[in-house]
């Protein structure tokens, strides 16, 4: 027997007997042991490193000497519990900066579990809820605060609605923060309101999240009231037409969803390029970031992958598998009469909008990442993980899409100073994964990926543990109870 194998078989000796930490519990030290990490911050990948967490904060990072591991070292570090992270990646909580909280979808219950289960799954510690029931996202958050589910944190970001008058807008603004809201997400909204809400949250610290849509206000306005997010990618392309109006057909009507997505395919190509430099220039100066999504309108393009993905066989809850069904009573369910134009249309959409992505890159903007999913053929999580391949095509190198989807993210939410990093001080919000993600992103889907290894098909990837606030929760746990969730409403509606 050679050195080498003498100390690998020292090694696996002394993991075995490491203690491993039970799902759901926290531990007062806990030891992520031998991990190759990935920052936030937009490095390169270092390792072999300790991270020790203490209650729910990071303690050390600790590099490691790879040499003396090599010839069998033990670890020096005390723990009550021990993940062996032995040829894995440590990166931070995936952040996911436009989530809805869904119960419930056409007017049927899914269970909150499925949705908070399958997050955690996905690596998402950390949620930036941009709509929904607001009282009960009040409550969800305290209890994921508490350690009372197992949850990623929530962020509260409740609609605000369309105030009359300015100061009803400012008066809105007031009842939300006394309600406990994180910031405010606005969709629709009139100029004159749009600049008193804007005013009154900057003074009350709140932080805003734009969905503009074919409305009076676009980017010029987020950029002249300061707002911090533009959701999607409406209100970007609008800004640098002239004229400032899209070329729409004379029976257009906005509230028609395919009438209103189909047009939406069109409107980068009508984008003047020195005009949309402008816009991008001025979003860039009055730090307004980008959170793109993605992943949100990829069924615009390719219909027929988004209702095959693999993981529906498993993992979709029948009450979504029903809403995403073309039905004009569902939003974002509007594929009735979608043609091969449509998808062509959309494709070069996509171009566009990924070449505006990276102009916005180089000009020195800031790039989130959310999913929104639960519409449109796109299940919680699955969607993040999507986007980040999409980011992917758009031309980023996967350490600049792990700083998107955490360091860029928690700037995004005003917490860069405790959250989206490998780093001692900040909250312990980890996952570990089982692979390489900055070599093949679809290691993070918790499906797994088949590999060749030896000549010989071997099931790999995954997260295998999301350590959330310093609670470490299995992943293949998580995952296997959406599983039951799944089955056992199938059973039911039959």
């Amino acid at each position: 027997m050679t050195h080498r194998h003498l100390a690998a078989l020292v090694l696996a000796a002394t993991a075995a007997a490491q203690t491993a930490p039970t799902s759901g519990r926290r531990y007062p030290r806990l030891l992520i042991h031998n991990a190759t990490v990935v920052d936030g911050n937009g490095t390169p990948a270092s390792g072999p490193k300790d991270i020790l967490v203490e209650n729910n904060r990071i303690a050390d990072v600790i590099a490691l000497d790879p040499v003396a591991l090599a010839r069998g070292a033990s670890r020096s570090t005390p723990a009550d519990a021990v993940i062996d992270a032995t040829g894995k990646y440590v990166l931070p909580g995936l952040i996911n900066a436009h989530a809805h909280l869904q119960e419930e979808r056409g007017g049927k219950p899914q269970p909150i579990e499925y949705e908070l289960n399958i997050w955690l799954a996905c690596g998402i510690t950390t949620v930036r809820d941009v709509g929904s029931d607001t009282k009960r996202a009040l409550e969800l958050r305290r209890m994921s605060a508490e350690g009372q589910i197992a949850s990623p944190r929530i962020f509260v970001y409740p609609m605000f609605g369309r105030p009359r008058n300015a100061e009803e807008a400012r008066a809105r603004v007031h009842a939300l923060k006394d309600m406990g809201a994180d910031g405010i997400k606005i969709l629709g909204i009139d100029r004159d309101t749009m600049q008193a809400m804007e005013e009154e949250a900057h003074r009350l610290g709140m932080r805003i999240a734009h969905h503009a849509g074919v409305e009076e206000t676009n980017a010029w306005d987020d950029i002249n009231f300061g707002t911090t997010s533009i959701e999607h990618w409406y209100g970007i392309p609008d800004a640098a037409i002239e004229g400032g109006v899209q070329n729409f057909p004379s029976g257009y009507n906005y509230n028609n969803e395919t009438d209103r997505f189909r047009y939406a395919g069109h409107l980068w190509r009508e984008a003047n390029p020195e005009r949309l430099t402008s816009v991008l220039d001025g979003m860039v100066t009055a730090h307004v970031a980008w959170d793109p999504t993605l992943d949100i309108y990829e069924a615009s393009r390719d219909l027929q992958r988004a209702q095959t993905q693999p993981w529906f066989a498993d993992l979709l809850h029948p009450t979504l598998e029903e809403y995403f069904k073309p039905n004009p009573a569902n939003h974002g369910s509007y594929f009735l009469g979608w043609t091969s134009s449509d998808e062509t249309f959309w494709k070069e959409n996509y171009r566009l909008w990924m070449a505006a992505l990276r102009q916005f890159d180089r000009m020195g903007g800031l790039i989130g990442m959310g999913d929104d999913a639960g519409f449109i053929y796109q299940m919680y999580g699955f969607g993040l993980i999507r986007g980040m391949e999409l980011h992917q095509e758009a031309g980023f190198h996967p350490i600049k899409i792990v700083q998107q989807a955490t360091g860029n993210n928690a700037k995004i939410l005003g917490q860069e100073e405790r959250l989206g990093r490998v780093r001692a001080g900040f909250l312990a919000d980890l996952i570990v994964v089982n692979g390489n993600p900055l070599e093949n992103l679809k290691v993070l889907y918790p499906t797994g990926v088949d590999e060749i290894r030896n000549g010989k098909t071997v099931h790999t990837g995954g997260v295998e543990w999301t350590i959330k606030d310093g609670i470490p929760y299995y992943a293949p746990t998580l995952t296997a109870r959406v599983k039951e969730i799944v089955a056992e409403a199938r059973r039911a509606a039959r």
